[in-house]
């Protein structure tokens, strides 16, 4: 098993849910690692994959760093594919925010799993039907780091969480207070 495989199935053995919404989540990424093992956090595997994002906040959690993704046309958590070179899922969703955002994992405070999704997807995103979403949330002290916009966004921005862009991706303020929820 790989480093990044034994990562994912660790974190989703560890998730304790609360309702029955993410009982079901959960037992989706239980089922796509049964079936598909490695494959599942490949690209290139089957149409519902693994994938890692990063929900990051300012120290009381009163604004939360979105970007506006090109594909989707939404604001939403940095995120994406996990990547060959990746070890864990962690360390995935923190190469995707500074890949996606500038900010780099030195930056970051109290980073944890806080939360599994699984969203479908619309046509523009090709042969990808779905992402099973592994939200890792942390901390930056100052708000103030300087922010870069990737090819995959077109903009980058603290948002508050109470005033979230109309917008947002879908179920993104759902998933933000369950995030929320978790710390």
């Amino acid at each position: 098993m790989s480093a990044l495989l034994a990562s994912v199935t660790a974190a989703v053995d560890a998730w304790r849910t609360r309702d029955e919404a993410e009982a079901a989540t959960r037992a989706d990424f239980v089922a796509a690692l049964r079936d598909h093992g490695q494959a599942t956090l490949e690209r290139s595997g089957p149409p519902t994959h693994v994938t890692a994002s990063a929900f990051v906040f300012d120290e009381d959690a009163a604004h939360v760093l979105l970007c506006f993704h090109g594909k989707g046309r939404f604001w939403v958590q940095p995120g994406g594919h996990l990547e060959a070179g990746d070890t864990s899922v962690e360390g995935a969703a923190l190469r995707e925010l500074h890949e996606e955002t500038g900010v780099p994992a030195a930056r970051l405070d109290g980073i944890v799993v806080a939360d599994l999704d699984h969203h479908a997807l619309g046509g523009g995103f090709g042969r990808c039907a779905s992402h099973l979403d592994i939200g890792v949330t942390a901390r930056v002290s100052d708000i103030a780091v300087p922010l870069v916009v990737s090819d995959e966004s077109d903009a980058v921005a603290w948002w508050p969480v109470a005033a979230l862009p109309s917008d947002s991706a879908p179920g993104l303020a759902d998933r933000l207070a369950r995030v929320l929820a978790a710390r």
